[in-house]
């Protein structure tokens, strides 16, 4: 299995409400997307302040390399990327293999 982890840092225009639709477009991936075999999601609820200005985080577990292959260029993928660009201050990404 392959775990795409996303942590975003939105913008200071970014309203509580655009971020909860953005968090909503981005777990809905999963419902348009086959080759997502599970996604979890939530925002940052650590207290030990080392976030970065990161505020939320995304798992996205896929069978294999072929099925994040397959949904990083999937229309649904890239239409959501256009919409979150404007919003976004900074995003991390890390794959990596569960052993």
């Amino acid at each position: 299995m392959i775990r795409h982890l996303v942590l975003l840092k939105f913008t200071d225009e970014a309203t509580a409400e655009r971020r909860d639709s953005l968090s909503a477009a981005f777990a809905g991936l999963a419902a348009q997307i086959p080759e997502v075999h599970s996604m979890e999601w939530g925002p940052n609820a650590s207290p030990e302040g080392l976030d970065k200005g990161f505020t939320h985080c995304f798992l996205v577990t896929f069978q294999d390399e072929a099925g994040r292959d397959a949904y990083l260029p999937h229309p649904a993928h890239l239409a959501f990327v256009d919409e979150l660009k404007p919003w976004l201050a900074d995003v991390l990404v890390v794959d990596y293999a569960v052993p």
